[in-house]
């Protein structure tokens, strides 16, 4: 610890740090953190200024830019960090020593990620046939795209697991509130009064839990998704919904001219929900459009948008289709632990529920 000298002011004891570290910042040791993995989930109680070498001038930079916590700074990029502090080396010395503060390991062994994988949590659907399909419900700690065309269901789905998450584990909720962040204006909010009714609980309160932003292009959704840093752990958030995830992203970088720019964009705002989804055990869905493949003379000619980069960052791909009547269908398009199968459910006045096909 640096000497301080002290000084009286309004009668007011102040320390003040001797030497000449940046805008009087004094350096702090770290307290004794766990021991933890990358793969598990380290304690989020230490505020940045805790962070050794983080005084109060950067821990007010680190929190003006969305981190609040030495949590925050561990999983950050050195590259997003210098944006901050203005120094890549700087930026490279606090992340080290956010990582130790809360313990952070490179190298697990395969028993200790087994172990954390049975501590993954699922939110219910809400329909038995989906959550046998997936194994349990939607994951957190992962990405689950929703695919389909125009009236498949995407958007029901999202405003049912806005609901389900609130519930109580026996029931098959996770007991948090959810984040839905709409960018087609398909929000209904007397959506959730009819499905909260169905299953039990007051209107009101559900909505209350449910935190909405409208966004209206894809900086700005990508600003929100900074922002939810802030609000995540405070509010208790598990679900983190976005209707669509490349709506924004399409209509602003059309042509071929423009696409290596739109999905370089769309990698890092799929690596922030990533990121989000693991740091705070929540769940993250996302719907997507659908494309056209014209040259596709056998099979389904539709394909999801956003190529290869939405296919490799989803953790779990599911396609939605019309069926007759009411009834809709999911396919596991793409996982990396569940069969490719199918499922059906039908769209009511209460939301989604079982349903034979037709």
């Amino acid at each position: 610890m640096p000497q301080v000298r002290r000084r009286e002011k309004a009668s007011e004891e102040v320390e003040e740090p001797i030497g000449n570290e940046e805008d009087t910042e004094a350096t702090t040791e770290p307290s004794a953190a766990p021991v933890t993995t990358a793969l598990q989930s380290p304690s989020q109680s230490y505020d940045v200024e805790e962070i050794e070498g983080v005084g109060r001038v950067t821990a007010q930079k680190l929190r003006e830019s969305g981190y609040n916590t030495a949590l925050d700074v561990a999983y950050a990029g050195v590259k997003e960090l210098a944006d901050v502090l203005g120094s890549e080396d700087r930026a490279r010395q606090i992340i080290a020593a956010a990582q130790r503060l809360v313990g952070l390991n490179n190298f697990v062994t395969a028993l200790e990620v087994y172990e954390r994988k049975r501590n993954v949590q699922y939110i219910s659907t809400g329909v038995k046939a989906l959550d046998e399909l997936l194994g349990g419900g939607i994951e957190t700690r992962a990405i689950t795209e929703l695919a389909g065309e125009f009236g498949s269901g995407k958007t029901n789905f999202c405003h049912q697991l806005s609901v389900m998450v609130q519930l109580p584990e026996d029931k098959g909720g996770l007991k948090g509130k959810a984040l839905f962040i709409d960018t087609e204006n398909t929000f209904r909010p007397e959506r959730i009064v009819q499905i909260a009714k169905y299953r039990g609980l007051d209107p009101k309160e559900a909505l209350k839990n449910i935190f909405y932003a409208r966004a209206y292009n894809s900086d700005h959704q990508m600003l929100i998704i900074d922002e939810a840093k802030k609000i995540i752990p405070k509010e208790n958030i598990r679900l983190i919904v976005i209707d669509s995830l490349v709506a924004h992203f399409r209509s602003e970088y059309p042509g071929r001219e423009n696409l290596a720019e739109r999905q370089q964009k769309l990698n890092h705002h799929i690596a922030q929900l990533l990121k989000l989804a693991d740091i705070y055990n929540a769940a993250v869905v996302v719907t997507n459009q659908v494309i056209a493949q014209p040259d596709m003379f056998f099979g389904n000619p539709l394909k999801p948008a956003g190529g290869n980069v939405i296919a490799h960052g989803a953790t779990y791909r599911i396609w939605l289709r019309k069926g007759k009547e009411n009834i809709r269908v999911a396919r596991i398009l793409d996982s990396p632990m569940h069969p490719e199968s199918e499922a059906t459910f039908k769209i009511t006045e209460e939301g989604l529920i079982d349903g034979e096909p037709q």
